[in-house]
């Protein structure tokens, strides 16, 4: 087993874990929602940094702009395509009563977790310290998505077995799409992975602006869930300095 992969299946455990002990929280005591919303402008704050200080400049460096367009086209399209499905898919769900196992909400969820995977195995997979700091941060992103989908599950009367072992089957997807994004990724050519990096790139952005932020400001605003988007950034910012 090489080095690599074993550096990726170490540190792809610390996000699924965290998103079981998640789950299990909000199962047993509901985080309100005011702390869900700090969680959430952190873990947004923590990606930003990662984007900003491991990817972009990667993405730059190689100079190979045709590559950049295609893999951010890409990413954004993909994105958009999964935020569609699992809205649209929500609203005919809600039209019907008496479904306990929500489906939709579970193959979005599903759809994110296996995204998040392969953007951790592409950290990895370009080298340097993207793929530990992006661990720590998907980390805090599948917490609150641990508590989340607990929290949905809860309101549609599943038992408390039934969610916890829904939310490690969907940790597991995270570390087997980690495993494939590794594998597949690391030994391609620098113009395939600067389509990749820039897919990431596109992803992530969308991940920060549409998803964690769009859910953190459903709460009301205060200064400290504010501030608690640039602690996220800052911290991993010098992180990224010294790791």
């Amino acid at each position: 087993m090489t080095s690599l992969l074993q550096k990726t299946i170490l540190f792809s455990l610390i996000p699924v874990f965290m998103m079981i002990i998640g789950g299990i929280i909000a199962i047993y005591k509901k985080p309100g929602g005011n702390a869900r919303s700090l969680i959430l402008h952190f873990a947004a704050g923590v990606v930003f940094s990662v984007v900003a200080v491991e990817i972009l400049p990667d993405v730059i460096k190689q100079h190979k702009p045709v590559q950049v367009v295609i893999g951010f086209a890409l990413g954004l399209i993909t994105m958009l395509f999964i935020k569609r499905f699992a809205e649209t898919n929500k609203k005919e769900e809600e039209g019907i009563t008496g479904s306990k196992l929500p489906i939709s909400l579970l193959t979005g969820i599903g759809v994110d977790i296996f995204i998040d995977g392969i953007l951790l195995g592409i950290g990895f997979s370009a080298g340097g310290s993207a793929g530990m700091l992006l661990a720590f941060a998907l980390a805090i992103e599948l917490l609150s998505l641990g508590m989340a989908t607990a929290t949905e599950l809860g309101n549609n009367n599943l038992s408390k077995k039934k969610s916890i072992i829904i939310i490690i089957v969907l940790a597991i997807l995270f570390f087997i799409s980690a495993m494939l994004g590794v594998v597949l990724l690391r030994n391609s050519s620098e113009s395939t992975m600067e389509i990749i990096l820039s897919f990431a790139l596109s992803a992530l952005l969308f991940l920060v602006v549409e998803e964690l932020l769009t859910e953190a400001h459903e709460e009301k605003e205060t200064v400290w869930h504010t501030s608690s988007f640039f602690i996220g950034f800052l911290i991993f910012l010098i992180l990224g300095m010294l790791v």
